[in-house]
């Protein structure tokens, strides 16, 4: 397709007939191309048994090599023709096909991106990789080859078999009734089709899985000394692997030649009884030119058949594949970018009567109230699995809430994604690096120059030192980075593109306290017209923070932090063990 063809929205995406209906102007160019060069294809073994004919004549002193230059010179002339016919519906067809396959995978695209985390996490990464990629791509091949074949064979076929009834309607159907019987073989084989390239799909994914985790986990693995385990497991799903797509292809590819020993059996009553025919003695009275027609057309046919038999095998190979992407193929999901919001105006936060709980119905927090203007940095923190991380979660409503979250006037629950996107940044625990270049996980494809955002996580030193500089590609999920550097380089991303409000959980856990110290100075500076949600599990930098919310059996109190150290027992003394007795290195 061409790259400013615009995507077309299909009406019913888990139906195979959309498609072709979204086709419809292409298809209509291959029906009139493939019409007229199929029925012209019937000029081929007519003029080759007129030429024969020429030639017997020739010899017999009744032509002139004249007379059989003009009859060539007419045949080539059709053939060209035919030809020119169907170069046009083979561009068509691969037209049809390029657009397909570009709008399944925009749709398959488009349903990958918009379903939860949670969805996603219930299949295997190999299983998604082998769905969206080869999937689609056998789907496609098989929706191609059908439209193509249902010209060059189909229409083809009808051709030629008129062209045989016409000639001896009584030997067409003695020597075509082979035919069919490639057809009956290649039905009864389906289920094995079907089911070994299901075996070899399945066998895929797993094979993209093991070699996903052994490449991942490398470091693990070599560290405790596990790689001839993983080594040995990867080799069990390599040799599986080999097998399944082994049987797939023998049933797909290697069962060509029996089909066409089964169709060329017809051959044998034609040369006995078309030779009859020849001498007067058979059904019709036939010369050498419409022997050499019939012969010509039926190894036409003969083989054709076999390429139907063969087209049933990739056609339920696309079945099984479109099987596999069917649940994907979901109505498209427009983004929703229509608002009224001016998000380059500052916003204060207010939140009241806030409460939420586990999807089970288990109480997490309630009631809690508080309120923050930008240039504020408010702390929240508390005991393990005090809800901390929830609470960060909350305000990107992941789940639903009871109360109000608003910024200005704008409650989060009523905003749609896109406007949330707009005025909230949020860093989790996880960095979610890409497997791209370090400056390219912090711009996201924006333009923007970077080094002060490096410069403010305390990075551009050590980026400066990497062998390419931020052009230095961070590996999968950023695995050639150290955990510091990781850590640093998602909060160089949230920083890079930072909204009215940043949610930042745990951000400084990988660092060490120098460097925590500095990164929150930049901080400070950066965020010095936001609002700053600071989660942490680490108190010594609490003094500096406006307002500390301190979560603890399903409540939260908001307070300064001079205020809890005189009042609440367990944060001052959490807060004087890290700053006096070392820091807490206890995982949220």
């Amino acid at each position: 397709m061409r790259a400013d063809t615009p995507i077309q929205k299909v009406s019913h995406p888990d139906r195979i007939l959309s498609y072709f209906r979204l086709e419809i102007w292409p298809l209509a160019v291959v029906t009139v191309s493939g019409l007229l060069c199929n029925i012209g294809m019937t000029a081929g073994p007519y003029f080759e048994g007129q030429l024969a004919q020429r030639l017997f004549d020739i010899m017999r002193g009744e032509k002139r090599f004249f007379d059989m230059l003009s009859l060539a010179a007419l045949y080539l002339a059709v053939i060209f023709a035919v030809q020119g016919m169907r170069c046009v519906k083979r561009f068509y067809v691969r037209r049809f096909a390029n657009d397909t396959a570009r709008n399944m995978r925009h749709m398959l695209y488009n349903s990958l991106v918009h379903k939860s985390k949670a969805a996603l996490a219930e299949e295997s990464v190999g299983a998604t990789m082998t769905r969206a990629v080869s999937d689609v791509d056998a789907c496609v091949e098989g929706m191609r080859k059908f439209t193509t074949e249902l010209f060059d064979t189909g229409v083809l076929l009808i051709a030629y078999l008129a062209l045989l009834f016409a000639y001896d309607w009584r030997l067409a159907l003695l020597s075509c009734v082979f035919t069919p019987a490639a057809y009956f073989i290649a039905g009864r084989l389906k289920t094995v089709v079907t089911r070994c390239s299901a075996a070899y799909k399945k066998s895929a994914g797993a094979l993209n899985d093991a070699t996903l985790d052994r490449v991942t986990n490398a470091v693990t693995y070599r560290v405790h000394g596990r790689e001839g385990d993983r080594d040995e497991a990867y080799e069990q799903r390599l040799c599986d692997y080999e097998k399944k797509a082994v049987a797939a292809n023998l049933w797909e590819s290697t069962m060509q030649p029996i089909y066409n020993l089964i169709s060329m059996c017809g051959a044998v009553p034609i040369l006995y009884l078309g030779a009859k025919n020849v001498l007067g003695t058979g059904w019709t009275a036939w010369d050498v030119a419409a022997f050499a027609t019939f012969f010509s057309c039926f190894t036409k046919i003969a083989l054709k058949s076999s390429k139907a038999a063969r087209l049933l095998g990739a056609v339920q190979k696309a079945q099984v594949s479109w099987q596999r992407i069917k649940p994907l193929m979901q109505d498209y999901i427009e983004p929703d970018t229509q608002t009224d919001l001016d998000f380059t105006q500052p916003r204060p936060l207010t939140v009241q009567h806030l409460s939420f709980g586990y999807p089970d119905g288990r109480e997490i927090l309630r009631d809690l109230s508080f309120s923050a203007v930008p240039g504020e940095m408010i702390g929240v923190t508390g005991p393990v699995a005090a809800g901390k991380s929830t609470l960060a979660r909350a305000f990107l409503c992941e789940s639903p809430y009871e109360g109000s979250i608003r910024l200005g006037d704008a409650e989060l629950s009523m905003l749609s994604a896109y406007e949330r996107s707009r005025l909230i940044s949020y860093l989790g625990h996880q960095p979610e690096l890409m497997s791209d270049t370090v400056g390219e996980n912090i711009r996201l494809g924006e333009a923007r120059e970077i080094t002060p955002y490096l410069r403010a996580v305390c990075l551009d030193g050590e980026v400066d030192g990497m062998p390419e500089g931020a052009e230095t590609f961070a590996g999968s999920g950023g695995g050639r980075l150290s955990g510091g550097q990781q850590a640093r380089v998602a909060l160089a991303r949230t920083l890079y593109n930072g909204r009215q409000l940043l949610l930042l959980d745990d951000p400084f856990s990988a660092v060490d306290r120098k460097t925590e110290e500095q990164i929150m100075q930049n901080l400070r500076t950066l965020a010095s017209n936001r609002i700053v949600l600071l989660f942490s599990h680490r108190l010594h930098l609490f003094p500096m923070l406006s307002q500390v919310i301190w979560l603890e059996n399903g409540r939260g109190t908001v307070s300064t932090h001079e205020q809890l150290m005189g009042e609440n027992e367990t944060y001052a003394a959490l807060y004087r063990a890290q700053t006096t007795g070392g820091e807490t290195h206890a995982k949220k």
